[in-house]
């Protein structure tokens, strides 16, 4: 479910998840999800939840309709309006060569595809392509060579008429050619390029890539010829319904389904849409996926009110008061009292109704393939100095954080440790040991070293900005201020004998440890010392793709409220009734420096923007919790909650933020999707700066070094090493700290099989349908 987060419209084209969505889900404990008491240490895979059956379990012919959010603008899946409809509904309509398994892992599509292999590296690479035979569109057509090289032209970027979202490794293709007959496609590449079973999915016909007016408006609202087990039969915007019927032509497991109806429910509306029986399938909201579970279990009927929903919070003392007022001689008070009472009896009836219709549904549950994030912006003040930034990272408790969106679903709660793939990911490796845990005193360490202190008020401003690491702290004090921690690594960087080396990138947005000055106070050179050498930059060796070693050490209105302004433990009133008892503080509270930082008489205070729009609360209280973390370290946050259309655009792309929270989809494909999150910025010719996706302004030219070197590394597994050693310098900018992979929640009817929450995978749409009614005798329907 689409919730504050990344606009498709500012999102360079991603595979396979074409929407990014940051918001958060909580709900109280979820009887029936399960629950673990073990703390989560690691992060783990989550396998689908789709009630799997074979296609001799499901029954052939009925009509599944499946909630969408709002009718997509566009089909054509390259243009930059395209959204998750788009990438829904052309699943099951056109040709995706190399889907993703439930790992995330490319797998070749053998309803298309009966080989697809590099079968030359020199002088040049080429790809040769092994179509079935039995491979048509829906018009007759063969799928072959014609259609390939139609499409390559479209995405090229060489043709401005076309207009396109991204040209990722198309522009490396040098040509397309027809093998040793019709059935065989050869692509040759002008460079390498290991990302090219990306390329291609989805594959549309040559009449929608042949011309810009075909491609720009011809596949706006429709298909004409499509290659899939479905194919589009109607658009019919004023009932906000797309109908997908059972294509005959198509050579596969012929469609279980009669026929898909996509239909646009709002967020909001989707409760009511189920109770109806509107809809079979749709993301659900926290509150929904409370209601479903909540029916399922309870038994119904029997005259027993139902323990949850309107009037249950109501005490049977309570109750006895309010009868005795509304049967009492005070004849106002006892009207008021029975319109009072007859207003929670009708509540509570509708809402006993709506339960009865919410038993026909299931709850499915998995992670998706994206993760929140906290962005720390970079670019300018406090946070232009990379101690700054590695401080807040050390005093998170991303386990907390961690533990409260996930443990209440009953998912495995743990922070995710990867810039770059996600948990259960052949490339998924934790890399946040080169940044270092939660450490209380290593972060009140660090900012001391960047000079901001209790008794900053009092310093005279010096040569350099406040936030600029030219400041420097010298003598035994300052070296002390680092830390236990920072000593241990400390002694074992002295023991190797070794110096830290630096990227030459002092340019805004730089991080990574970088120094922009010749000698940062010591402390804090001792820190960045340790964190480079965790995160592998001592050796030489990194321009060889090839060396292990040093990648195993690689590996090692607004409404504004400041955190001093909240009560002792816990947050003000701004989402709780006055008098409400805030909740616990941190542990890590007693820790707390006494009062907030300053330097140069400037308190160290830093805006954190957040949503505040009514689907955005949980949202906020993950902003709550990281505010209380950092008021532990003395630094003030300045919450300001704008409006959830303006959030990203006017506030997130444009760098109008400190710190806020939003999401990134996974990818199979981290050196192509994931190099203009990262890409270091650029100056403009205006003194701005270009940033392409990186939001946090922080990156490095080693970093973008290493996503190039990998994008071109045929070899798999020294690609996968080069994008460790990418994620260690990411986690030692500090520019974004992962906090958790987001949970999935999909309401299905009881009787569907293979559907619900996906997590990785793609459907199989040939295979959902009705789950046959099993014989008399069975096991399901036996007597015990």
């Amino acid at each position: 479910m689409s919730h504050v987060g990344v606009p498709r419209e500012m999102v360079r084209k991603r595979r396979p998840l074409a929407l990014l969505v940051a918001g958060v889900l909580t709900i109280p404990a979820l009887a029936g999800c399960g629950s673990s008491d073990e703390e989560a240490t690691a992060a783990v895979a989550v396998p689908q939840d789709v009630a799997p059956a074979g296609r001799g379990q499901v029954a052939e012919g009925g009509t599944v309709n499946w909630a969408i959010d709002a009718m997509p603008a566009t089909f054509n899946a390259f243009q930059a309006d395209a959204d998750a409809t788009t990438t829904r509904i052309t699943g099951a309509l056109l040709p995706t060569l190399f889907p993703l398994d439930a790992k995330g892992t490319p797998q070749m599509n053998r309803d298309y595809l009966k080989s697809a292999e590099v079968v030359e590296r020199e002088p040049k690479q080429v790809v040769l392509y092994r179509l079935s035979q039995q491979a048509v569109w829906s018009d007759g057509r063969e799928i072959g060579a014609p259609d390939f090289v139609a499409q390559w032209r479209a995405l090229s970027g060489k043709d401005s008429a076309f207009w396109t979202a991204r040209n990722a490794g198309y522009e490396r293709i040098e040509r397309i050619e027809r093998g040793a007959n019709d059935l065989e496609v050869r692509v040759t590449f002008a460079k390498p390029y290991a990302d090219w079973r990306s390329l291609f999915s989805p594959l549309y016909p040559k009449e929608v890539t042949g011309t810009p007016s075909a491609f720009n408006d011809g596949a706006r609202t429709t298909l004409g010829a499509t290659s899939g087990p479905f194919r589009l039969r109607s658009v019919d915007k004023g009932k906000g319904a797309i109908t997908l019927v059972r294509d005959p032509r198509w050579w596969g497991g012929q469609a279980k389904l009669d026929s898909i109806v996509f239909r646009a429910v709002k967020p909001q509306d989707r409760t009511a849409a189920l109770v109806e029986g509107k809809v079979d399938v749709a993301d659900v909201d926290a509150a929904a996926a409370h209601r479903i579970v909540a029916a399922g279990r309870d038994k119904g009927g029997n005259g027993q009110p139902l323990t949850h929903g309107p009037g249950s919070e109501t005490s049977p003392a309570a109750a006895m008061r309010s009868w005795a007022v509304a049967h009492g001689s005070d004849e106002k008070a006892a009207a008021v009292a029975q319109a009072a009472r007859e207003k929670a009896r009708a509540a509570a009836e509708v809402y006993a109704s709506e339960q009865d219709g919410l038993r026909a549904y299931v709850l499915r549950k998995s992670l998706e393939p994206a993760y929140t994030q906290l962005a720390l912006n970079g670019e300018s003040g406090p946070l232009a100095d990379n101690r700054v930034r590695r401080a807040i990272a050390r005093a998170l408790n991303r386990q907390e954080l961690a533990d409260a969106v996930l443990s209440p679903l009953g998912l495995p709660a743990a922070p995710l440790g990867s810039h770059l793939a996600v948990a259960g990911q052949p490339g998924y490796h934790d890399s946040s040991g080169a940044l270092g845990d939660q450490d209380t005193g290593a972060a009140q360490a660090l900012l001391a070293d960047a000079g901001w202190t209790r008794d900053g008020a009092a310093k005279k401003p010096g040569d350099t900005k406040a936030g600029s690491e030219g400041e420097k702290t010298k003598g035994k004090a300052a070296e002390e201020k680092a830390g236990k921690a920072t000593k241990e690594e400390t002694d074992k960087a002295t023991k190797e004998g070794k110096a830290a080396k630096t990227d030459s990138d002092n340019k805004p947005g730089d991080g990574e440890g970088v120094s922009r000055v010749l000698a940062p106070a010591p402390a804090a050179a001792v820190q960045s010392a340790a964190l480079l050498r965790q995160a592998g930059t001592f050796s030489d060796a990194y321009a060889d793709a090839r060396t292990v070693t040093d990648t195993r050490r690689a590996e090692g209105t607004r409404g504004k409220v400041t955190a001093q302004e909240r009560g002792p433990g816990g947050a003000v009133g701004a989402y709780a009734p006055t008098g409400t008892a805030a909740p616990a503080a941190p542990a890590k509270a007693a820790d707390s420096v006494r009062g907030p930082l300053s330097k140069d008489g400037k308190l160290l205070t830093l805006r954190f923007v957040l949503p505040s729009g009514p689907g955005s609360e949980s949202l906020r209280t993950v902003g709550e919790k990281i505010s209380a973390m950092l008021d532990a370290i003395g630094i003030r946050t300045e919450i300001i909650k704008v409006s959830d259309a303006s959030y990203f655009k006017d506030h997130v792309a444009s760098g109008d933020y400190d710190l806020a929270l939003y999401s990134w989809p996974a990818t199979a494909y981290p050196a192509t999707d994931d190099r203009p999150i990262f890409a270091k910025p650029v100056p403009a010719t205006d003194g701005s700066l270009l940033v392409e996706q990186n939001y946090t302004r922080v990156g490095t030219d080693h970093i973008d070094q290493l996503f190039d070197q990998a994008v071109s590394e045929l070899d798999e597994g020294a690609a996968e090493d080069l994008m460790k050693q990418a994620d260690a310098r990411i986690w030692a900018a500090a520019g974004s700290i992962p906090l958790y992979q987001r949970p999935q929640l999909v309401a299905t009817g009881k009787k569907l099989a293979n559907v619900g929450a996906f997590g990785f995978g793609l459907p199989h749409y040939q295979d959902i349908g009705f789950k046959k009614p099993q014989a008399a005798g069975s096991p399901a329907n036996r007597k015990k």
